[in-house]
This record gives structure tokens, sequence and C-alpha cells, in this order.
């Protein structure tokens, strides 16, 4: 059995200095797959960064936790804080979202992805992670089945639930951001040579930091990220590895 390896960039779309930053990953480094923001307003000024990248995965991140609706905040009511934002914190949006209203927003951020991109996302996940809790996951689950998507499973509950509907989905994730960066060159080094077999889903979150990222908890730590997905050292370690790296397109083409 092969060892196979979705490096997935979070946050495509966020700021132009994070598309930028996914971007210079994909064509420099290991990145092979980012997923999209799309109810930002820069989202589609980023498309411009990718226009020419053809192996560059481009999935559906459903986000909840950070700006405004896709659908509308008068559409979406138990989704929204008074200004009619999502709150920042996606146990109060998975205590209180209603599962219609879920659904609706989840369509809108599938939709609006459809009109920019001009093809279905390559796969689905979340911002925050906030499919990983109910019914929050339903909705995702439901948006991915309808549609025939793959999803990431940031755990086994998760990865269980999508087998269980036919989709598409990684064997393991590995990922995280905190205070520190996450992926430096030597975490990546031992974790590319410890892979198992099967897909392992990498999630980062490289960038180049500016202004615009300056309220984010991740945001100077996205330059560390980017420069170690990129560093030689770490594409060696890929080769001498025998890892072949694909996108979530891959898991459609040889059935998850």
């Amino acid at each position: 059995m092969s060892r196979r390896l979705i490096v997935n960039a979070d946050d495509f779309g966020m700021t132009d200095g994070v598309s930028r930053g996914i971007a210079q990953a994909h064509r420099a480094g290991i990145v092979t797959s980012a997923t999209a923001m799309v109810h930002l307003a820069s989202f589609e000024r980023s498309l411009a960064h990718i226009r020419e990248m053809s192996a560059l995965g481009l999935g559906l991140h459903i986000t909840l936790t950070w700006g405004t609706p896709a659908a509308g905040a008068d559409r979406v009511p138990s989704l929204v804080e008074r200004d009619g934002r999502f709150p920042r914190d996606k146990t109060v949006v998975a205590g209180r979202g209603r599962p219609d209203e879920l659904e609706l927003e989840c369509a809108a951020q599938l939709a609006r992805f459809v009109k920019a991109t001009g093809r279905p996302p390559t796969h689905v996940d979340s911002h925050h992670q906030v499919h990983t809790l109910s019914p929050v996951l339903e909705a995702v689950l439901d948006l991915a089945s309808e549609h025939r998507l793959p999803v990431r499973s940031p755990n086994g509950a998760v990865r269980r639930l999508a087998r269980a509907r036919g989709l598409a989905t990684p064997d393991v994730f590995l990922g995280e951001a905190g205070e520190e960066p996450y992926w430096t060159v030597a975490r990546l080094l031992e974790t590319i040579r410890s892979l198992p077999e099967g897909t392992t889903e990498i999630m980062c979150h490289p960038g180049h930091f500016d202004a615009d990222l300056a309220h984010s908890r991740y945001g100077r730590q996205r330059e560390t990220e980017a420069a170690a997905l990129s560093d030689p050292k770490v594409q060696e370690a890929v080769r001498a590895a025998g890892v072949d790296l694909i996108n979530y397109a891959a898991l459609v083409r040889r059935g998850g």
C-alpha cells in the first residue's frame, strides 16, 4: 500500500497576504491543496494568485466563525450576533445554530464558490474545525453527500460518519494552530519520514503577514509555515520517502 499525502492550506481568501503565501507554498513547496473562505470580499480577488495553478486543488472552507453570512444575516439569525457577524466561538455556533439555517448557509457558500470559480470544490472542510460539532457536522455531511464531495475528517468520529455515507476522506489527519508556528522544518521532516500507509492530510496555514492579518490570533506564525513548506530539505524528504503528493481530487479518482 502506498503512502499518499495531501498538504492542504486553509484560509485561502482571508487576506491577500494569506492567499499569496498559499500560492507561493504550492509553487515553490509541497502544498497541493487549499480551501477557500468564499464569503469574504477578498476571495474573488485572491483567485488571481492561483489562476495558472492547475495542479492546486481548491476546496470549500465552510466558515461560521469569521465574517458575515453568504446567505445574508437576516436569513440565518441563529448563526449571527447582533451586529450581523458570526461569533468567533465555534461552540456558540453549534449551541444555537438551527439545522435549517446551517444548511442554508453551507449551500450559499458552496454556490458562491461555484459562481466564482466555475467548478465545484475538490472537497469540503471548515474554519476552526466547526464541522466536528453537531449540528454543523450533519449540515456539512449533508452538503457533501448531495454533491458527492470528499470531506476532511479531523477525528475518527467524523471519518466513520463520512465513510458511512460513502464519502471519500483521508485515513489520517495532522495539523494544529496555536501560539507557536505549528509546521516548522523540523516537524515536517519528522512527520514525512514517519507517515503511515494510506492517505494522510496535513492541515497547514502558510501566509504573508500584513496589516489585514493583524487581528488574527494566527498571524505571524504563517510566515514560518510558508517558509517551512517551501524548504528544499522538506521537498527532498518527500522524494526520499517515496511519498506521493496528491490533492483531494485523487481520492475521487481512486475511490477514496
